[in-house]
């Protein structure tokens, strides 16, 4: 069995082989700078396993294929209220801002504490991770969420909200439309009328991000 690699030079190194010209171009479009190939990140990460330690050390280079390994490693539960705090105002790159919402913070037990405080701020990326955590609310724990302020929030700001920021409330629109049908005329209503992401390119057999299509097949899959 070879022996798993712990010391940071020659991760950064192994990354740095590992980084694809063509692979890190087509990332760039998105905003993020790397050219890891994310399977090959996920197998160094499954070699690795859980060393915390080695996550700081990671996060700390700065670089975003290190990151996104450090997000993979980490423990997610040891992570205080301001330590991730400072990480998501750090993270860069659209990648390292999603996996450690999604990876990290939702496993956290401050994701709700961070959740009402980063809606509230007035950085539009912060706010975006406000937003997708309260997505995920929405979906798999709405008791003492107010829906229909949520919608409030959305009708009146979306359409003008940065791109990040209005992608995560478009999210949260859909999915109280999916999620509660005393709710979804009107998310289905403020959807057609923004007009947000109406115009999305949406590859074959992917479901479009308009809130109107997303929400009625959605619906419609788990009602077949």
């Amino acid at each position: 069995m070879a022996e798993v690699t712990t010391d940071l030079d020659e991760l950064m190194a192994e990354l740095s082989s590992l980084a694809d010209p063509r692979a890190r171009k087509v990332n760039e479009r998105h905003g993020d700078d790397h050219g890891v190939n994310l399977s090959q990140l996920r197998a160094i990460a499954k070699r690795l396993k859980t060393q915390h330690e080695l996550a700081g050390e990671l996060w700390g280079t700065d670089d975003t294929a290190a990151r996104l390994l450090a997000l993979l490693i980490c423990r997610p539960k040891a992570y205080e209220a301001d330590q991730l705090d400072a990480m998501l105002r750090e993270a860069r790159a659209p990648k390292v801002h999603d996996w450690l919402i999604n990876y990290v913070v939702k496993k956290s037990p401050h994701a709700e504490t961070l959740r009402v405080a980063w809606l509230a701020d007035s950085n539009p990326v912060v706010a975006s991770a406000g937003w997708a955590l309260t997505s995920e609310r929405v979906i798999k724990k709405p008791d003492g969420l107010d829906l229909a302020g949520l919608l409030d929030t959305i009708e009146t700001s979306m359409a003008d909200a940065p791109d990040r920021l209005q992608w995560a409330m478009n999210h949260c629109l859909a999915q109280v439309g999916i999620e509660h049908s005393a709710l979804r005329p009107r998310a289905l209503e403020i959807g057609e009328r923004l007009g947000v992401l109406k115009d999305y390119p949406t590859s074959p057999g992917c479901t479009s991000p308009y809130a109107p299509i997303w929400i009625t097949e959605m619906v419609r899959r788990r009602d077949a």
